[in-house]
């Protein structure tokens, strides 16, 4: 890779270039519901009259999701800010080799189906159980049982990890009886027996990321493989008991279950089977991947590890190889940012809490987990509370902070990145006094950094991700109006990901770079001109770099 060519005219700031990603802060389409508009934030207002300001499409084809129906999230939005490029992104891939038919032809397919049909064994299909398109879809589940079922397989097990974070936060059972009858349209004819084994909320359950509890993991592995959980005799029944217990209770905070029949867990995974961990994103996959896969492992006591043929939906770590077996095959993204200002001798430091800190690290860098250079590359994760986000909404952020003054004022790196998780993790948690307390201290920790690039002369460049504190609340579709739960008369809390564009500021306190928008930048009547990639080329140029000439143009120009 040849190095970045300088700009003629700007060599860049004295000090760093610093990008701060506000993790789920959108600019809402209502008022009602949008804790950014009505949280205190006097450092964010300040900087819309006194930055160049414009707005950023965050969701939809503009990150690389199927549709613009589709939301976004944070592993496709750092890709995007990363590799300045849009790239397919892992929900279109799969459900464009699901539409062909690919998928059921390459290797990672046929080395499950053939196999368990050799064995005479069962086929165990396990992962988040939405149709938020976020992490997984039911549309793939559902037509991998179809082809199973085609194929001859006989015997089949869904292993179901509940939502309530990319859907509504209660709707469980709305999936759960849809899928009971499609499940019993496949059993009809009596040629196949496919039913649900086990199951849990995402947030206890399984899907734990960036080794920030392993619990979560542990939890799920006894369910799924080991039936050591809670025994109910059909989902809805856990479900409805759990609430029962637990009044208020989230479907991504349920407990781990076990479906059962006579006392006997009915989908052990054993000896000979199959298992296909169906997400296609991988932050959440890799954990309970390396506790099928890995050979020592030693993050807790799994027991005998049965002899089993696994595959992930995609390859979720292309370094380390995890899983080693994958039916459709990841976004090969490369050349990105950090790439390149390595190349150009750019030193760099990367920074977040444990829940993000493979945000600004493995994703920002095109799903790659090493560095491209340990001179001149350094990342600092700040460990997560391991409790309830809506417990502690300041979460990390001070703690973040201080170590980012620390960085700025010895001018060692020339461009620093930081996630502020705050207004994504607490978002998903419904509770709205939470969720303002959240915006406000990234707010209040925006202070603290301008004040620090400021004195060190440094720009800052500041956007999101994707929305999520800007919309807490249920709209109805046509009319806009909030809708209010039927008991208790409040607003549904909305605990997904908004549509939303999110917004962008560059400041640039020394006046050196002579900032102004670049020409098709600003929105027009149709919303955001321009998506998060351009914030590729807008770091390039603020570094004073040409940016390569197919990433995504820049919002601003200099000199």
């Amino acid at each position: 890779m040849e190095k970045l060519q300088n700009i003629a005219n700007f060599k860049g700031p004295q000090g760093p270039l610093v990008l701060v990603i506000m993790d789920g802060v959108g600019i809402g389409k209502y008022a009602e519901g949008d804790f950014v508009k009505c949280a205190m934030k006097p450092n964010y207002d300040w900087l819309q009259t006194h930055a160049v300001y414009t707005q950023l499409k965050a969701h939809g084809r503009a990150v690389g999701m199927p549709s613009d129906e589709d939301m976004g999230n944070s592993e496709i939005g750092h890709n995007a800010i990363g590799c300045g490029r849009v790239f397919e992104q892992g929900a279109a891939l799969v459900s464009n080799a699901i539409a062909s038919g690919a998928i059921f032809q390459d290797t990672g397919w046929r080395q499950i189906a053939d196999g368990v049909l050799q064995n005479k064994s069962t086929l165990h299909f396990m992962g988040l159980f939405s149709d938020g398109n976020v992490h997984s879809h039911i549309d793939h589940l559902e037509a991998m049982l179809r082809q199973a079922k085609a194929e001859g397989i006989q015997k089949a097990r869904i292993h179901l990890l509940l939502d309530g974070r990319d859907v509504p936060p209660t709707s469980a059972l709305l999936y759960v009886d849809r899928f009971e009858a499609f499940l019993q349209t496949l059993n009809a004819d009596g040629s196949v027996d496919f039913r649900i084994a086990s199951g849990g909320g995402r947030m206890g359950t399984t899907m734990d990321r960036y080794e920030a509890d392993w619990r979560i993991v542990e939890r799920g592995w006894k369910a799924h493989v080991c039936g050591d959980a809670r025994l109910f005799a059909s989902t809805r029944e856990a479900i409805e008991t759990f609430r029962k217990e637990v009044p208020g209770i989230l479907d991504q905070d349920l407990p781990a279950f076990v479906i059962a029949e006579h006392g006997q867990a009915i989908g052990k995974i054993v000896d000979g089977d199959g298992v296909i961990f169906f997400n296609f994103r991988g932050d959440r996959a890799i954990e309970i991947t390396r506790a099928f896969e890995e050979e020592q492992f030693d993050k807790f006591a799994r027991g005998p590890r049965p002899n089993i043929l696994f595959a992930g939906m995609m390859q979720y770590d292309g370094d380390l190889k995890l899983p080693k077996r994958y039916l459709v095959a990841p976004p090969g993204i490369e050349r990105t940012m950090s790439e390149y200002l390595v190349h150009s001798g750019v030193r760099q430091l990367a920074i977040s809490e444990t829940q993000k800190f493979g945000h600004v690290t493995y994703f920002f860098n095109g799903n790659r987990s090493g560095k491209f250079s340990e001179a001149l590359e350094d990342y600092v994760e700040v460990p997560s509370d391991r409790l309830p986000f809506e417990q502690r909404p300041w979460m990390k952020a001070a703690e973040i902070t201080d170590v980012m003054l620390e960085a700025i004022a010895a001018n060692k790196y020339r461009f620093i990145r930081v996630n502020f998780a705050n207004g994504d993790m607490v978002g998903h948690t419904g509770s709205y006094p939470a969720v303002k307390i959240a915006v406000e201290t990234v707010d209040l920790c925006l202070g603290r950094l301008m004040k620090a690039v400021k004195a060190a002369g440094g720009i800052m460049v500041i956007s999101a991700d994707h929305g999520n504190a800007d919309d807490m609340y249920e709209h109805a579709k046509k009319t806009g109006a909030t809708v209010n739960d039927e008991l208790t008369g409040q607003p549904k809390p909305k605990t997904s990901h908004s549509l939303n564009p999110v917004p962008c500021f560059v400041w640039d306190p020394a006046g050196t770079a002579q900032l102004r928008l670049a020409a098709g930048a600003a929105p027009t009547e149709k919303g955001p001109a321009l998506g998060i990639s351009s914030l590729a080329a807008t770091c390039m140029k603020l570094l004073g770099f040409v940016p390569p000439a197919d990433y995504d143009p820049a919002v601003v120009d200099v000199g």
